[in-house]
């Protein structure tokens, strides 16, 4: 304090020695009272500090969604534990998922998650809660409308918190075609399922499945094709009940490339027949080609995935020929651009769909050459355009091999029906006419 007093004031003071020692004792219990005060100052501030710290800190710990416990900010007990769930439900009976939970109140919704084995998206509907007498809590959906068979689903639910969602277990359910008494026959990449017909029946079946699909994995460059589940019915009427509502009447087969499934109605006095080595090998080329293009863009032309099928299956037959050059010869040929995507309903434009497929999967070995073709489907696995695809193994476009086919069967591309361009309209006289770069 002196020293500091001289700095500032230039001088010494001028004290007697009695108002020294008042002065020095008062200036003592000052100092002491400022220490103290800051002291506890600090203290309190550190205290306030630890306090806040404790609120606000992140926690550590895992979250609801980690399946752990979280405190909540009042220090509740954990929001939601879940039970195991449970699903029932097959081709002819309703689907019905279901859980139990604990939880001190109800959540602000429950949610079942749901995807096809192997997936990598879930659909998300919300469940139905009720209370039960001992406190648990149940959350159920119930799923409307056709499912085919052999679907198989992973699903879980999850409960939505005001501090987070907590995911429960995972369940997974296969739905069964339940109007048959199934036999199972297992084979290299693929699992045989029957009904009517003896075990020869089944290996017979079973070896066409092996070496159809050998053959396109070969032709495609498809290194591994994962396991397929072949459904054989013994009447149309029962392939018909599997494949659902608006099934059209001369389907004889259905590949579902999502769930690794075929389905088609071989009869037991169809065994020895050519037609059980074409069902077999056209559909199971379809999931082999799927694997081969398979991405999250765009899918090859219909006609493509179609004619391919059919040229493994039978090749370009006599029939095929006969009903491309009639429609030729009338002007009733489809461009395949028009069957780019489903093929027509009746059944005469939709047997001539498949003839032109297998026409122009036909043409383009011949001008181009196999590997040429094999090359072609395999871009599509890029997500690439048909343009792109086509230009890369041809030098031309889509259109451009539509137009080089179409003449090669000696017709012209038809023009096109539905909505047309207006034409233009009269030129209002107020306009100005002329040299559009010359200002008026």
């Amino acid at each position: 304090m002196s020293d500091r007093s001289r700095n500032r004031g230039g001088a010494p003071a001028r004290p007697t020695s009695a108002r020294r020692t008042t002065s020095s004792t008062a200036m003592r219990a000052v100092f002491l009272l400022v220490v103290v005060a800051l002291v506890l100052g600090l203290m309190m501030s550190a205290t306030q500090v630890r306090a806040q710290g404790a609120t606000t800190a992140p926690s550590t710990t895992p979250g609801p969604s980690a399946g752990a416990p979280a405190e909540t900010p009042a220090g509740r007990p954990p929001e939601v534990i879940f039970d195991s769930p449970s699903a029932t439900g097959s081709l002819t009976t309703p689907i019905v998922f279901t859980t139990t939970f604990q939880a001190p109140e109800e959540p602000i919704r429950v949610e079942l998650l749901t995807r096809l084995a192997g997936g990598t998206s879930d659909l998300v509907r919300e469940a139905a809660v009720s209370r039960e007498p001992s406190g648990a809590w149940t959350a159920t959906v119930s799923q409307v409308g056709f499912t085919p068979p052999n679907t198989r689903y992973e699903y879980r639910f999850r409960a939505v918190t005001p501090d987070g969602p907590v995911t429960g277990p995972t369940g997974e359910l296969r739905i069964v075609d339940d109007r048959f008494d199934w036999r199972t026959l297992e084979g290299d990449g693929i699992t045989l399922h029957w009904y009517a017909g003896d075990d020869a029946f089944a290996a017979r079946a079973l070896r066409i499945g092996e070496d159809a699909i050998r053959n396109a994995a070969e032709l495609l460059g498809v290194q591994e094709v994962a396991p397929v589940d072949f459904l054989v019915y013994d009447s149309p009427e029962a392939l018909y009940g599997a494949m659902g509502p608006g099934t059209r009447e001369h389907v004889g087969g259905q590949a579902n490339s999502a769930t690794r499934t075929l389905i088609g109605t071989i009869r037991t006095s169809d065994v020895a027949s050519d037609w059980v080595d074409t069902l077999v090998t056209h559909e199971l080329t379809h999931i082999v080609f799927s694997d081969a293009t398979d991405n999250p863009y765009h899918q090859p032309p219909r006609w493509l995935n179609e004619g391919l099928a059919v040229y493994l299956s039978e090749g370009y037959g006599v029939g095929d020929r006969a009903q491309v050059a009639g429609a030729a010869a009338n002007g009733t040929l489809i461009p395949l651009s028009g069957i780019a995507g489903l093929f027509p309903t009746t059944y005469e434009r939709f047997s001539l769909a498949y003839a032109e497929s297998v026409s122009a999967v036909d043409f383009f070995i011949d001008r181009y050459g196999r590997d040429t073709l094999v090359r072609l489907i395999t871009s599509y696995h890029d997500g690439v355009t048909d343009d792109e695809a086509f230009l890369a193994a041809t030098g031309q476009d889509a259109d451009a091999f539509d137009d080089a086919w179409l003449e090669a069967q000696g017709a012209q591309r038809p023009r096109p029906y539905g909505p047309q361009p207006a034409p233009p309209g009269p030129i209002p006289s107020d306009w100005v006419t002329g040299d559009p770069a010359v200002a008026p």
